[in-house]
């Protein structure tokens, strides 16, 4: 196991880590200490200065060519509160309205894509119900004459006219062309 000797004392890879996590949590420590000494902190420089007592207080107020601010803490962090408050419903409001006229435009597209498809299936069901309303005979006198049958052998084996063998041969040929 790797370890490094410092001034006669030996630091394993054991010791090392555990010294990072010390550092780690002491500066971790002191940031959280700074941030609570900063938000307890006045906000300005009169507000620093300890309020003073009975009538050594009006003499330093009559004293003084600073007018006397009126707004206290509580007033600021409430004007603070209100103004967060009132931003953050903006930018609230503005991410709803962008994402509502997006799902808009999406909506208005899965309504084209759904059109087209409702088109689609109404010409595979009108083409369907043809082929469904032809007699079976003339279907397998359709499969002979598309096999190059001629219209007499056709009449003969469907038990059909040969005027009618005639006419499903020249439509066979008509699909081919």
């Amino acid at each position: 196991m790797p370890s490094l000797e410092i001034a006669g004392l030996t630091i394993g890879v054991r010791e090392g880590v555990l010294a990072l996590i010390f550092l780690v949590a002491l500066y971790i420590g002191l940031v959280l200490f700074r941030m609570r000494r900063l938000t307890g902190q006045p906000r300005s420089t009169e507000d620093r200065e300890p309020p003073l007592v009975g009538a050594a207080s009006q003499d330093v107020a009559a004293s003084s060519p600073e007018p006397a601010v009126s707004h206290s803490d509580d007033e600021d962090a409430a004007a603070f509160q209100m103004t967060s408050s009132r931003m953050a419903n903006e930018l609230l409001n503005d991410g709803l309205e962008r994402e509502l006229a997006q799902l808009r435009n999406e909506v208005d597209i899965m309504r084209g894509e759904l059109s087209a498809l409702r088109e689609d299936m109404l010409q595979e069901m009108a083409h369907l119900r043809a082929t469904q309303t032809v007699s079976p005979i003339y279907g397998d006198a359709m499969q002979m004459a598309a096999a190059g049958y001629d219209a007499a052998m056709i009449a003969e084996r469907c038990g059909i006219a040969r005027a009618e063998a005639e006419l499903v041969v020249a439509l066979a040929r008509s699909q081919v062309q």
